[in-house]
C-alpha cells in the first residue's frame, strides 16, 4: 500500500511542478518574450505548441492530432500507471523512472485538453548545444527515459 501511495505522489508531484510552472509562465511572461535568465545561455519565453515534441505534427488535421496527441497518450499513460501500481516486485529505480514519464506525460496532456496546446518556456544554449523550447513535463519525461536507459544498461528488466 505504501508503495502505491508513493507512486501516486511521485506522479502527482511531477504533474504539480509542471502545471505550476506553466501557470506562472502564462501569467507572467508575454507570448514569444525572450528573457535572458543567465546571459544568452538560459532563456525564458512563452510559446504555445499545438504539436508534439519540437512542434512535430502541428500541421496535422485536427482529428489526427486528437487521436495521436490526446487519445493514444491517455490510454498508454493510464495503462502504464495501472501496470506499475499492480506490480508487487518492481525495482525502485524503475518505479521512479516510470512515475516521471507518466507524470510528465499527464502534465502535457492536461495542457492539450484544457488549452488545445502545450505551453513551452525553457531554452538552453551552451556553445554548439542548443535545445528546442521545452517545459517541466518534458524534463520529467526525459529524466524518466534516461533513467530507464541507464537501468536497462545495468541489466534491469523493464517489463511490466
Amino acid at each position: 500500500m505504501i508503495k502505491k501511495v508513493a507512486i501516486v505522489l511521485l506522479v502527482l508531484l511531477n504533474i504539480g511542478c509542471d502545471q505550476f510552472s506553466k501557470d506562472m509562465v502564462r501569467k507572467n511572461v508575454m507570448p514569444n518574450d525572450y528573457i535572458q535568465v543567465v546571459n544568452d545561455n538560459f532563456i525564458l519565453t512563452n510559446v504555445e505548441n499545438t504539436g508534439a515534441m519540437l512542434g512535430f505534427g502541428q500541421s496535422f488535421p485536427p482529428v489526427m492530432k486528437l487521436i495521436l496527441f490526446q487519445v493514444l497518450p491517455i490510454l498508454i499513460l493510464f495503462i502504464l500507471l495501472f501496470r506499475i501500481l499492480r506490480k508487487s516486485q518492481l525495482d525502485k529505480g524503475l518505479i521512479v523512472a516510470f512515475a516521471f514519464v507518466i507524470g510528465g506525460g499527464i502534465g502535457n496532456l492536461i495542457d492539450r485538453v484544457a488549452y488545445g496546446s502545450v505551453t513551452d518556456f525553457f531554452q538552453i544554449k551552451l556553445g554548439i548545444l542548443k535545445t528546442g523550447i521545452f517545459n517541466m513535463a518534458d524534463v520529467s519525461v526525459t529524466t524518466g527515459v534516461l533513467l530507464l536507459l541507464l537501468l536497462s544498461l545495468q541489466g534491469k528488466k523493464l517489463a511490466l
